[in-house]
């Protein structure tokens, strides 16, 4: 029986050799579907898993024109529907997602659930082809699309100066890639390559579905089997999500571009990732020392010493790597990098209130606890604990978090080790 969410509990079975988790709640008045598909972050595929996300929603069989899809979107009442990648660890993952209104709250009951599945199975199964290949027209354009927002990373200045730490500090490491993918992959990417490389995506890679709603489980599980009919092969053993790396000296890199800010990150490893038991500390080290307002970046870098526009620490937690980010005047460069270290090695001695201890964990509870009110947010929850091979249950997250000692943080922060400092500054004055 459908019923309010406290806890993010999905319901999980196997159809069409794919995952299906299912949450059946009545606080929405939409249903939320999405489908994970897995991949090793490589050089070899991170291009064409990119590329792959922006042709498949172009056109499918049924609908042989992107025009004749957003039809369908439209008859379906103005469903919501995009795919895109996302790197999660040294994993790519392949998104599509797709939200329609639920039908029992329409006058006509359109069987709007099902036609959902059927449109998720056109794209993902059912795509549009030309002589047993991608259509060259939808892979030309998806290719000059895909390297235009590849080269406009730099027009963000905050990611570029994100992805250029990722890239200086992970060298030789998959991470470093970027989930988009490589300009100087695409010329040799065609229509014709382009589908076998679908095909043993969709055939072999672990594929998650997961629906939230006001639904019936074994409903949709039917529909799945129905429309979603994909030839699976024995699954693709993945690598693991995450490569450790030793830290043996910090590295510190300067660029120079036309900025008026320059970005000032710290790129640390924590040797700690989602799967394991520090985590919780993990989370709290994070938010005593960087995630909010009343955090130590914030108020001591920004507010107390007045160096930085903006001073936060962010956590890649299947990868194990905190950023500590500022927005900083070239001319403190130094100053706010041997404040910021302060700020650690502060956390690190354990001067930390007990103020700021129950701020902390209270602002990640909230955090955690707004994860369901939003569809979208649980699926991503749930979704890390499928990709670190660890289920978290919320309450249980919630319960770790709130029994995290000053020592315990202590013991995470003396873990943590400087990897990487980055200054992306304008053309002028010394280096």
């Amino acid at each position: 029986m459908a019923a309010l969410v406290n806890e993010i509990a999905f319901d999980t079975s196997r159809v069409n050799g794919m995952n299906l988790h299912t949450l059946a709640t009545d606080k929405f008045k939409t249903t939320t579907l999405v489908v994970m598909i897995q991949q090793e972050l490589s050089e070899q595929y991170v291009t064409k898993t990119s590329l792959l996300s922006m042709v498949l929603k172009r056109a499918t069989a049924r609908f042989p024109d992107t025009r004749k899809l957003r039809e369908q979107l439209d008859f379906l009442y103005g469903a919501i529907f995009d795919m895109d990648v996302v790197k999660k660890g040294e994993r790519q993952v392949l998104q599509l997602y797709m939200e329609v209104p639920n039908e029992k709250y329409l006058s006509d009951h359109t069987p709007l659930l099902e036609q959902a599945v059927q449109f998720v199975g056109d794209v993902l199964a059912r795509p549009y082809l030309e002589n047993g290949a991608f259509a060259d027209k939808y892979v030309t354009a998806e290719k000059e699309a895909l390297r235009k927002r590849i080269e406009s990373l730099i027009d963000d200045k905050m990611k570029y100066a994100n992805q250029r730490i990722t890239e200086e500090m992970c060298k030789g490491e998959p991470f470093a890639l970027l989930a988009n993918g490589r300009a100087e992959d695409l010329p040799a990417i065609t229509g014709a390559n382009l589908y076998q490389y679908y095909q043993e995506l969709i055939s072999q890679n672990p594929v998650d579905i997961f629906v939230v709603g006001d639904v019936d489980r074994s409903e949709v599980a039917q529909y799945i089997q129905q429309h979603l009919t994909i030839s699976r092969q024995p699954e693709k053993r993945l690598p693991a999500a995450n490569q450790e790396k030793p830290v043996t000296s910090i590295r510190e890199v300067v660029e120079r571009l036309d900025v008026n800010q320059a970005k000032l990150h710290i790129g640390c490893r924590t040797h700690i990732t989602y799967k394991d038991d520090d985590y919780p500390a993990l989370v709290v080290f994070n938010g005593v020392l960087g995630g909010f307002p009343h955090s130590k970046l914030f108020l001591n870098v920004r507010e107390k010493a007045s160096l930085a526009y903006y001073a936060v620490s962010r956590l890649e937690s299947h990868k194990g790597i905190l950023m500590m980010m500022s927005g900083i005047d070239a001319a403190n460069y130094e100053k706010a990098v041997r404040i910021m270290k302060e700020q650690v090695e502060l956390v690190r001695q354990g001067q930390i209130s007990e103020r700021e201890m129950e701020q902390t964990k209270a602002t990640i509870a909230n955090q955690y606890r707004e994860l369901t009110d939003n569809p979208k947010m649980m699926i991503d929850f749930a979704y890390n604990g499928v990709v670190s091979g660890r289920k978290r249950p919320l309450e249980e997250l919630l319960g770790q978090i709130e029994e995290v000692t000053v020592d315990d943080v202590k013991r995470v922060a003396g873990k943590l080790a400087i990897d990487t400092i980055y200054l992306l500054r304008d053309r002028k004055g010394e280096a």
